[in-house]
């Protein structure tokens, strides 16, 4: 009888982990500027859906334009605002340019921007909140392709895109579209004026995937009550993506606050830390990063440049970390 209970513990336990092996899970990878670091103007991931649906968020400077060969099939390019870091003024030309806390950055990409050449070169559809939709609608028919392929989403709105819901919330920053983006004389005298085009409050975003994983990226923002009660109370994120560069946005002891008292997830991803936060894919001590970490109750993941992550639908690292 013992011997029968030990093989029927050992059989459950082998099939426990074939299950776990098999649940579906979300895969997020960073693109960053130098493969393996997380670096001072890294912003961009691709989170893939266990049904294959792909989407980009802020391919900002450290994505090599359209034919940057990380971003395979792209469905979806989320914008949280149109900063240049986050829109993409200028790109990479090739990975490993420069230095980590000051890649070379030396494409330009106006007047178009990275977040539209990507989304024309994939045939993809864009996905922001307030009135940026107008902005890149324009771009978009510009460019010979169809100005409805950019969807606007009102801040408590959602859409479904090839099963991954996409919910836009507030973040609280600024949000202005710089003359360089602007053909003509308007954009040279708002750029000689020392002024930016109004295009609407900044995007934070809530996505819920298909295993039921439910992700807040925050975008560039400070405190908001929204954190808690519609990030966390409403919608139950259990993986955060959360900027931690200070002065601009939250920092590091700011967005441990966000995480510990206001959303409680299960993990989190550090984001935006605008410095060279690693060397040899190892947290420098005393960064900003490392201050984050320190201060965070939960796990906190650092976004090595092309290292995919992968996460279960309770917010759970499985594989990647």
């Amino acid at each position: 009888m013992k011997k029968y209970f030990l093989v029927s513990i050992a059989f459950l336990m082998t099939q426990a982990i074939a299950l776990a092996a098999n649940d579906p899970t979300v895969k997020i990878t960073p693109l960053g500027s130098h493969d393996g670091e997380f670096c001072g103007l890294d912003r961009a991931l691709i989170l893939e859906d266990p049904n294959g649906t792909r989407l980009v968020y802020d391919v900002g400077r450290t994505v090599a334009g359209a034919g940057d060969e990380r971003l395979g099939e792209i469905d979806v390019v989320l914008l949280s605002h149109v900063h240049g870091d986050h829109l993409g003024d200028r790109t990479i030309s090739e990975v490993n340019g420069g230095e980590c806390g000051e890649p070379d950055v030396n494409q330009n990409a106006t007047p178009n921007s990275n977040t539209v050449d990507i989304a024309l070169e994939k045939n993809a559809r864009i996905v922001v909140g307030s009135e940026m939709n107008g902005f890149l609608g324009n771009k978009v028919e510009t460019n010979g392709s169809d100005p409805e392929s950019v969807q606007l989403v009102r801040f408590g709105a959602s859409v479904e895109v090839d099963g991954v819901k996409i919910t836009t919330v507030p973040a609280v920053h600024s949000n202005g579209l710089s003359g360089e983006f602007i053909e003509g004389e308007l954009g040279e005298n708002l750029s000689a004026a020392g002024l930016t085009a109004y295009v609407g409050p900044p995007t934070g975003y809530i996505l819920t995937f298909t295993n039921g994983l439910v992700v807040y990226l925050s975008g560039d923002t400070g405190v908001t009550a929204e954190q808690e009660t519609v990030v966390r109370d409403q919608y139950g994120a259990e993986l955060v993506v959360i900027n931690i560069g200070d002065t601009f946005t939250t920092g590091p002891q700011e967005a441990a606050y966000v995480v510990n008292e206001l959303i409680e997830p299960t993990s989190v991803i550090a984001s935006h830390a605008n410095e060279a936060a690693t060397e040899g894919g190892k947290v420098i001590p005393g960064t900003k990063t490392d201050k984050f970490i320190q201060a965070t109750e939960m796990p906190v993941y650092v976004p090595l440049s092309g290292r995919t992550m992968e996460f279960d639908g309770s917010g759970k690292c499985v594989a990647g970390c």
